[in-house]
């Protein structure tokens, strides 16, 4: 079934479309909300909020981008809503550290599978894995996750610069990251 097949029948609330739709992105989505969530549950909760809105909102779909870039946004914002409904975004940053900072860009060797990450940036407290996941994965910019979230676009700075700090630690004592040897730019935003 194509995509614009699917679009039409899941426009027409057709079951069989639905299911199709589901079962095709499903996993893909899954792998984003699992990004964001605590734990699997909470990102199969925020799946399954974020597949009723897409077959409730599918009509606002604008045939601008593909139809998966616009779930894909879908399931993030549900994501975000999910956190913020349920308090478990923090969205503060520990003032202490923060001027502190220092935004350098730093060494990942290049045989790190994806899988590793994920898992060390799901130790991150959920406010920075938050916002790194928004800027460096989803390519947000930092005035766009301050409006999202509700937070000062510093805020979204700090968090950020905070998180890679905190992750690259993590990678350290995982003996996944080498400390300092190989200078490569990681964590750089998808879109820059």
């Amino acid at each position: 079934m194509t995509e614009e097949v699917l679009l039409r029948g899941c426009l027409s609330k057709d079951p069989l479309a639905q299911q199709e739709l589901y079962q095709r992105y499903s996993p893909k989505m899954l792998s984003v909300c699992y990004r964001y969530a605590k734990s699997r549950e909470d990102a199969e909760d925020m799946l399954q909020e974020g597949f009723i809105k897409i077959f409730t909102q599918i009509n606002q779909f604008e045939h601008r981008g593909s139809l998966e870039g616009w779930m894909l946004r879908t399931v993030v914002h549900t994501c975000i809503n999910h956190l913020k409904k349920y308090k478990k975004f923090n969205d503060h940053v520990d003032l202490i550290h923060a001027g502190n900072l220092v935004s350098n860009e730093e060494y990942l060797p290049g045989m790190l599978q994806a899988k590793q990450i994920i898992e060390c940036i799901r130790q991150l407290p959920i406010g920075y894995r938050t916002v790194l996941n928004l800027y460096a994965i989803e390519g947000y910019s930092h005035k766009e996750i301050g409006k999202l979230l509700d937070i000062e676009e510093s805020t979204s700075r700090s968090q950020y610069t905070r998180a890679k700090n905190i992750l690259e630690d993590i990678l350290v004592k995982k003996n996944i990251l080498q400390e300092k040897k190989e200078k490569k730019k990681w964590l750089a935003p998808i879109g820059g």
